[in-house]
């Protein structure tokens, strides 16, 4: 069982920026595929960005293209999501996952097995 524990959400101005860290105890997340999910209130989980352990490609969603960051450091087994030019539209819970198998689709949240608990990301003025 992998458990996952994000960190660094908080309340941030409209063009602000915050860094989400996703951290694992006990498993390497570089076994692992991860992706970054966010969930606003009444709306269904989707995906924000993800990182392949098998090529290292990084992806990101439309709405967050050129905005956020993913990366990795080893050394600390954390991934983290730069997020910046943040929008009141990014209100969300964030959420990390980890899927040990290759990926259809990074976006689907049915193909991670391993969840975080989420951090709240408010993005107001």
């Amino acid at each position: 069982q992998v458990q996952l524990v994000e960190s660094g959400g908080g309340l941030v101005q409209p063009g602000g920026s915050l860094r989400l860290a996703c951290a694992s105890s006990g498993h390497t997340l570089d076994y692992y595929n991860i992706g970054w999910f966010l969930q606003g209130p009444g709306k269904e989980r989707e995906g924000v960005s993800y990182n392949s352990r098998t090529d290292g490609s990084k992806h990101y969603s439309d709405f967050v293209k050129g905005r956020f960051t993913i990366s990795r450091d080893n050394a600390q087994n954390t991934v983290y999501l730069q997020m910046n030019n943040l929008k009141p539209e990014d209100t969300a819970i964030y959420y990390c996952a980890a899927a040990g198998m290759v990926l259809f689709d990074w976006g689907d949240p049915d193909e991670y097995a391993y969840w975080g608990q989420g951090t709240q990301v408010t993005v107001s003025s």
